[in-house]
């Protein structure tokens, strides 16, 4: 169904807890835009994930904490439109310090987030499988998740934590606990590197663990399965969408550039009837008509 014609009902920080409380563990694929959430819910994903770091790119910027609050508040709202799924979105830093990030939780609560990803890392950020990352002090972060649970009660706080690649795993458990006693709902231990430190980890925080598998990081490729039998709950692939798109993107313009044409790589590309179908045109032609008494 279209956002024209389809209420989205259900609370999505109901829902998203709904999905954790009926599911042995949660794939939770990267969305960048709202016909990338559309695709996701197709395939038959029931929960998706806006990374800081497809969204800067997306615009064309470096994950660098470039963006800003109100552009990741806006993205939200047209992806929720578009596709109904709960929807983990990761504001970086929450844009400031504990005041701020009320503020922050606040507004992507009224984007319709289902939950919210807040990292402990210093200014400028950077992104978690890269060295040279700096951690704030334990204390600054717990502010930080306090002012988010007083404003936001419809929203979920996942906090994560790059500790482990700065101070170590034990710091990052400790860490870990210190968010959970703050109020962090989810936990997210960034950039572990073997089976043996998620392992680890999940044996000394008893919260829903969310683990990230992205690509060409330091986290080595472990499936769905492995993950859930280490003891964790929601696995992202924050990334994958927006470098399977751009690759696509740069082959068809290279054989275009080189061919002068596209003939030869359309069974490569979405049917207008398969584009059609996705963003439900028909739908839209006869909401018209029952307003109008006439077609598009």
């Amino acid at each position: 169904m279209s956002w024209l014609v389809e209420e989205h009902t259900t609370n999505p920080h109901q829902k998203l807890k709904e999905l954790l409380q009926s599911k042995d563990i949660l794939a939770v694929v990267g969305v960048f835009n709202p016909i990338s959430a559309l695709i996701a819910r197709q395939a038959g994903f029931e929960c998706c994930y806006l990374s800081g770091a497809a969204l800067t790119a997306s615009l064309g910027m470096p994950d660098l904490s470039l963006i800003e609050l109100n552009e990741v508040a806006a993205m939200s709202t047209y992806i929720y439109r578009a596709s109904g799924l709960p929807m983990i979105v990761d504001v970086d830093v929450g844009f400031g310090e504990a005041l701020n990030v009320a503020k922050t939780a606040k507004t992507m609560q009224e984007a319709k987030a289902a939950a919210i990803q807040i990292e402990d890392q210093e200014l400028p950020k950077k992104c978690g499988h890269l060295s040279g990352k700096r951690v704030v002090e334990t204390q600054r972060m717990v502010q930080k998740i306090k002012a988010a649970k007083k404003v936001a009660k419809d929203l979920l706080i996942v906090a994560r934590t790059d500790a482990k690649a700065v101070n170590g795993l034990k710091d990052a458990i400790d860490r870990a606990n210190n968010y959970i006693e703050a109020g962090a709902d989810i936990i997210f231990p960034e950039a572990l590197e073997t089976k043996e430190e998620f392992r680890e980890f999940a044996l000394n925080v008893k919260v829903p663990l969310l683990a990230n598998m992205t690509e060409f990081g330091k986290t080595p490729y472990i499936s769905l399965e492995e993950f859930r039998d280490l003891g964790y709950k929601i696995v992202i692939f924050p990334v994958s969408a927006l470098r399977a798109a751009n690759y696509a993107i740069k082959k068809t313009f290279e054989y275009i550039k080189q061919n002068g044409t596209q003939k030869g790589i359309l069974n490569q590309m979405q049917t207008r009837q398969e584009l059609y179908e996705l963003i439900k045109y028909s739908e839209y032609e006869d909401f018209d008509k029952t307003i109008f008494g006439k077609q598009l």
